[in-house]
C-alpha cells in the first residue's frame, strides 16, 4: 500500500511538472503573439475601409471600371510619349557637329513628343478628375485615398498651367537649343577670318581681295540650325551671335589699317592742317571698307537670312555695319566739318565729298534700307556740312585776301606768303582734281537755295580773288619807306606772278596779255631797281683828274684812295641792306646778281689795273683795295637766295597754318568772317 502511494505521488509530480512545462509555451506563445495582435488590430481600420467599396451600391461597383479604363487610357498614351522624350536625352545630349542632320532630325521628334504631351496632359489630368469625382460622389473610394488623388492631380494642374514644357522634358529641348546655338556660333567662327592686308598703305593704288565668302555647305548648316531655332523663339540669340562674330571679323579686318585717327576729337586739333594727312587715308580706308568688307558682309547677311526676310538680314547688317566702324568713319568726316576754318580745310572737304560721291552708289545699296536709318542720318549731316563749309570757305576767299591788305608788306622784299599761297591755291581749284568737285558742290548748295549756278560764277570768284591779290601787291609797293625796296619788292612779285601763272589754268584764264602785263611790269621795276641802287656804284670809282697824273702822283693817290674809300663804303652799306633780301624765283635771282656782277666787277678790275698801284705800296693799302675780284664775284653772286623753308606751299606751310607777310593768316580773325 505504501508502495502504491508514493508511485502516485511521483506520477502527480511528473504530470504537475508537464504542466508547468507547457504553461511556460504557452506563456511564450502569448507573449510572442501579443505584437501581432497589436499589428493586426492597427490594419483592421484599413481593411476595413478596402472591403467597403463592396458595401457601395451596386450599380456603382458595375460602372466604376468603364471610367476607371477610359482616364486610364489618355494617362498611359501620355506616360509612353514621356517615356520616349527621356529615351531621346543620349542622342540630344551628344554634340551635334558629329551629325547635325541627325540631331536635328532628333530634336524635331523631340518637338512633336511635346507638342503632343501639352495638347495631351490636359485632358489626361480632365479624366483622372473626372474619375475621382465619379469615386466620391458615390461613395465608393475611401476619403483619404480620395484626398491624396486630389493633392496628386492639383499638382499635375499647376505644373501644366505654368512650365510645362520644361518640367515635361526635364529642360531637355532648352539644353538642345543651347547646344545648336554653340554649333551656330562654333561653325560661324571657324570659317570665319579677318581679311590679310599686306599694304595697307597701298589700297587706292590696287584692287583688294574681297574675302571669300563662307563654304556653301556651312551656308546650308547655319540656315538648318535657324530653321529649327527659329521654331522655338531664338531668333534674336542667332542674330546677336552672328552680328558678334561677324563684326568682330570687320573689326579685326581694319585694325590692319591703324585707324586710331578714327577716334580723334574736334579739341584734339587745332586745324585741319594738323590731321590733313589723316583724311587722306581716310577716303581711301572708307573705299575698302564700304567696297569689300560691307560688301562681302551684306551678301553674306543676304545668303544666311533670305529665307526669314528682308526685314531680318538687312537689320543684321546695319548692326554689323555700326557696330563694326561705319558710324566711326562719318563721325570723323563730320568732325572735320567742325573744325576751325581755314582755306586748306576747303581742300580738304573737297577731298571728303569726293570720296563721298565716288561711293553713292554703294551707300544708296548697303545704307538704304529702314534698319540703316542711323547711319543714313549721320551720312546726311556730312554731306551737308561738307557742302555748307566748302561753299562758305569759297565765298569768303576774296575777302579775306582783302583784309590782308592792311597787314604791312614783309621787309625782305620778298613774295609775301599769301601771294604764293593763293596763286597756287587758286591754281589748285582750277585743276582737273577740284575744279569738277567744287563745280558740284556749288551747284548742290545752290540748289539748296533754289538758285541756279553757272560755271563762270566760279571763274569770276577766282579771277576776283587774283586780281584782289594784285591790288594788295600795289598797296604793300606804296607801303614801303625805303624806295629801293619798294622796286625790289614789285620786280619780285610781278615776275613771280608772271613765272607762277604762266601756263597754267589760271593762267591760261587770265590770258597772255596779262601775262605780259605782269613781264614788262617786272622789267620796269628791275630797271629802275637796279639803276638807283647798285647802279650807282660805278659813279664812285671816276677817272676824272687822273688822267696822267696831272696833279702829280702823290695827289693822284690821295684821290684813289679817297674814291677807293667811297667806293667800299658804298658797296657795304648796299650789299649790308640787300644781304637779306629774297628772290624766290631762280631765273630772276641769277639774271639780277649776273647784271650787278657784270655792272660793277669789269670797272672795278679795270680801275684796279690802272690805280691800284698807287695804293698797293701803302701800309694801310687793304683799307683800300678792299676786296678781291673773286670775292666780288663770291658776294654778289650769293645774294638775294631763299631761307630754308622761306617759302609756304601746300606741300610746306608753317605747322600753325597761318599766312601772313611772314606768314599771312587767311583763318577766321576779330574783322573777318572766316
Amino acid at each position: 500500500m505504501a508502495d502504491t502511494g508514493i508511485e502516485k505521488l511521483f506520477s502527480a509530480r511528473k504530470a504537475l511538472q508537464l504542466s508547468l512545462e507547457k504553461s511556460k509555451v504557452l506563456g511564450l506563445a502569448l507573449e510572442k503573439a501579443g505584437p501581432r495582435l497589436h499589428e493586426i488590430n492597427l490594419r483592421l481600420p484599413t481593411l476595413e475601409a478596402a472591403v467597403r467599396p463592396i458595401r457601395a451600391d451596386k450599380d456603382a461597383l458595375v460602372a466604376v471600371g468603364g471610367h476607371i479604363n477610359r482616364a486610364v487610357g489618355p494617362a498611359a498614351a501620355v506616360l509612353k510619349v514621356f517615356d520616349a522624350v527621356h529615351g531621346l536625352e543620349k542622342s540630344l545630349l551628344s554634340d551635334p557637329r558629329n551629325d547635325l542632320p541627325g540631331y536635328l532630325s532628333v530634336m524635331k521628334r523631340l518637338e512633336e513628343a511635346l507638342r503632343f504631351l501639352g495638347d495631351n496632359c490636359g485632358l489626361a489630368i480632365q479624366w483622372l478628375e473626372d474619375i475621382v469625382e465619379y469615386l466620391e460622389d458615390n461613395r465608393v473610394a475611401d476619403e483619404k485615398y480620395l484626398l491624396s488623388l486630389k493633392n496628386s492631380l492639383m499638382g499635375l494642374r499647376e505644373l501644366q498651367n505654368g512650365e510645362g514644357r520644361v518640367r515635361l522634358d526635364g529642360g531637355l529641348l532648352d539644353a538642345s537649343l543651347d547646344k545648336l546655338e554653340s554649333e551656330f556660333r562654333r561653325l560661324l567662327t571657324e570659317h570665319t577670318e579677318p581679311l590679310p592686308m599686306s599694304s595697307p598703305s597701298a589700297l587706292g593704288e590696287q584692287a583688294c581681295i574681297a574675302p571669300s565668302p563662307l563654304p556653301v555647305t556651312v551656308i546650308q548648316k547655319l540656315q538648318a540650325i535657324l530653321g529649327r531655332l527659329i521654331v522655338n523663339n531664338r531668333l534674336e540669340e542667332c542674330i546677336s551671335i552672328y552680328v558678334d562674330v561677324r563684326g568682330s571679323n570687320v573689326r579685326a579686318s581694319l585694325q590692319a589699317l591703324n585707324l586710331d585717327y578714327l577716334e580723334i576729337s574736334t579739341s584734339e586739333f587745332s586745324d585741319v592742317q594738323s590731321i590733313e594727312g589723316y583724311i587722306a587715308q581716310w577716303g581711301r580706308h572708307l573705299e575698302f571698307a564700304v567696297k569689300h568688307l560691307f560688301e562681302a558682309e551684306f551678301k553674306l547677311c543676304n545668303d544666311v537670312f533670305e529665307r526669314i526676310g528682308l526685314d531680318v538680314w538687312m537689320g543684321c547688317f546695319a548692326k554689323i555695319a555700326a557696330q563694326a566702324g561705319m558710324l566711326a568713319f562719318l563721325q570723323f568726316g563730320k568732325t572735320v566739318t567742325e573744325s576751325k576754318k581755314d582755306p586748306i580745310k576747303l581742300l580738304k572737304l573737297l577731298d571728303i565729298f569726293a570720296s563721298l560721291n565716288k561711293l553713292r552708289l554703294d551707300f544708296n545699296r548697303l545704307f538704304g534700307g529702314a534698319a540703316c536709318e542711323e547711319i543714313q542720318n549721320l551720312t546726311k549731316d556730312l554731306i551737308r556740312g561738307v557742302i555748307d563749309g566748302a561753299a562758305e570757305i569759297f565765298y569768303e576767299l576774296l575777302v579775306q585776301v582783302e583784309l590782308q591788305r592792311q597787314i604791312p608788306p614783309p621787309p625782305d622784299g620778298s613774295v609775301p606768303k599769301l601771294v604764293s599761297f593763293v596763286s597756287e591755291y587758286c591754281n589748285k581749284l582750277l585743276g582737273d582734281d577740284y575744279k569738277p568737285i567744287l563745280t558740284q558742290v556749288l551747284v548742290i548748295h545752290r540748289s539748296w537755295k533754289h538758285e541756279k549756278f553757272q560755271e563762270r560764277l566760279l571763274i569770276n570768284e577766282v579771277v576776283n580773288v587774283i586780281k584782289a591779290i594784285e591790288g594788295n601787291i600795289e598797296a604793300w609797293i606804296k607801303a614801303y619807306e625805303d624806295t629801293t625796296l619798294s622796286l625790289f619788292f614789285a620786280m619780285n612779285n610781278h615776275w613771280y606772278l608772271y613765272k607762277q601763272l604762266k601756263g597754267t589754268k589760271l593762267g591760261n584764264l587770265l590770258g597772255d596779255s596779262w601775262l605780259r602785263e605782269h613781264e614788262q611790269y617786272k622789267d620796269y621795276y628791275s630797271t629802275i631797281f637796279f639803276r638807283d641802287s647798285w647802279g650807282k656804284l660805278p659813279n664812285h670809282l671816276s677817272r676824272e683828274g687822273l688822267i696822267m697824273f696831272s696833279g702829280g702822283r702823290a695827289t693822284a693817290r690821295d684821290l684813289v684812295k679817297r674814291r677807293l674809300k667811297a667806293f667800299n663804303e658804298a658797296f657795304d652799306e648796299m650789299y649790308t641792306k640787300q644781304a637779306y633780301w629774297i628772290i624766290s624765283e631762280n631765273d630772276l635771282r641769277e639774271k639780277t646778281c649776273h647784271l650787278i656782277v657784270q655792272s660793277i666787277v669789269p670797272i672795278y678790275r679795270s680801275y684796279m689795273q690802272n690805280y691800284g698801284p698807287l695804293v698797293e705800296q701803302d701800309a694801310n693799302s687793304s683799307k683800300y683795295a678792299k676786296y678781291s675780284m673773286q670775292d666780288f664775284e663770291r658776294m654778289l653772286t650769293s645774294l638775294f637766295q631763299p631761307k630754308p623753308d622761306r617759302y609756304g606751299s601746300f606741300k610746306g606751310r608753317p605747322p600753325g597754318g597761318k599766312f601772313n607777310n611772314s606768314t599771312m593768316d587767311l583763318r577766321r580773325t576779330a574783322s573777318a568772317v572766316m
